[in-house]
């Protein structure tokens, strides 16, 4: 039973602990206890010891696009989704499996442990569900089809997926309405009873006119590609009381989610902040400080390299630290470890420093400065994703 001790730990569940100590039996926690407690097998030295990062929303098959689809303005919105069309349909199914993994690289060396991607057509499943997975996941199927026709198209073949008798103890099956524009409404009622969704929504304000009144951008964009059905567009109001008889139900970007929306959220929303994304189209600031004091559930997430330069969720809490100073540290913890496992359904096995969980953890070098909040020397720091080490269910990797 190794124990690991550094310069602190942040159990997440508790406090931070100086000179704390994690001890670990196989693939499990057995104790996280306070400094003196016992000795330590590893000392990690001048570290912090936190538990594997959540990165709640991925698009791990347009990892080939970094720096190829730059973000527009959000008045020019549908100009970007336009670019992102034409890259997937330039794309070879070889190509696309090779971004899934070089993607999925890109995580792990980051300390991610946990993952939310969604996956066009499944693809990314055979990239997570090998012998020696090194990260969790729940993979979504991205279900698109805006008419009664294509729709029922869609939730065949991701029911036919979902189905499979190939299925992997760490990856997890769940479904993707991409968006409330491009996803018949019937996707988000109660046909699917007891289902994980991740889903785009009030990403853009063109986004609520088109669900408020069927009128704006989005129908010029629609009907460019032979796609717009009014009857299929529901309003935001129906859409989130459908939502609410699913198991869990993430709700990404939420840019101009409207505050009084909190009173239609329950435990099974999360809302899924992509911070840099965000701040790449122009947006103004994001509400999630005042879904937080509604008692809404927020996590963080990188969205695709198709509008972020990398997918280190660790960078995208230290990007909100620069931007709100004064936010405090052990929430934004939270929003990349317990938050994210929580809205996934992994919190019984990750997500914090306990006995009885996975034994992940990310191991973070610290400089000699000291801070008044502990947090600060690990979202103050600068070093790379190179320089951390990751257990991942008691190996490190």
């Amino acid at each position: 039973m190794p124990t690991l001790t550094a310069r602190y730990v942040f159990p997440v569940a508790g406090p931070p602990m100086p000179g704390g100590l994690v001890t670990y039996d196989g693939d499990k926690i057995v104790a996280v206890e306070p400094a003196g407690t016992r000795t330590a097998d590893l000392d990690l030295g001048n570290a912090a010891i936190l538990p594997g990062f959540v990165n709640a929303h991925t698009h791990l098959d347009l990892s080939g696009a970094r720096g190829l689809i730059p973000p527009t303005d959000p008045d020019h919105f549908t100009d970007w989704l336009k670019g992102v069309i034409a890259y997937r349909r330039t794309r070879t199914p070889e190509q696309v499996q090779q971004d899934i993994r070089d993607g999925l690289n890109e995580l792990l060396q980051s300390g991610t442990t946990l993952v939310g991607d969604i996956t066009s057509g499944g693809a990314s499943y055979e990239a997570f569900a090998t012998p020696l997975a090194a990260s969790r996941a729940v993979l979504f199927w991205e279900l698109i089809g805006l008419s009664h026709e294509r729709y029922d198209f869609a939730r065949s073949a991701a029911k036919a997926w979902n189905a499979s008798p190939i299925q992997h103890p760490l990856c997890r099956k769940a479904y993707s309405p991409h968006a409330p524009y491009s996803v018949n409404s019937f996707a988000f009622g109660i046909g699917h009873r007891n289902c994980v969704f991740a889903t785009h929504v009030a990403e853009t304000m063109d986004e609520l006119e088109l669900l408020d009144t069927h009128t704006g951008p989005f129908v010029d964009f629609l009907k460019s590609l032979g796609v717009w059905d009014e009857s299929s567009i529901a309003s935001l109001n129906s859409l989130l009381m459908m939502s609410r008889f699913l198991s869990k139900c993430l709700l990404v970007h939420c840019n101009y989610l409207p505050l009084d929306c909190a009173n239609q959220l329950f435990d099974i929303h999360t809302v899924v902040y992509c911070p840099r994304t965000h701040a790449a189209f122009g947006h103004p600031p994001h509400p999630f400080r005042e879904f937080l004091a509604r008692g809404v559930r927020v996590c963080l997430g990188t969205d695709s390299l198709a509008s972020n330069p990398d997918l280190d969720i660790l960078a995208e809490a230290r990007f909100v630290r620069t931007r709100y100073p004064d936010f405090p540290g052990s929430q934004l913890l939270k929003m990349i470890t317990l938050a994210g496992a929580e809205a996934l359904g992994w919190a019984d096995e990750c997500g914090s420093l306990e006995p009885g969980k996975s034994a992940d953890l990310v191991v973070i070098p610290l400089t000699d400065r000291n801070e008044p909040d502990p947090h600060d020397l690990w979202l103050k720091d600068d070093s790379p994703p190179a320089a951390r080490r990751t257990l991942f269910r008691g190996q490190w990797r």
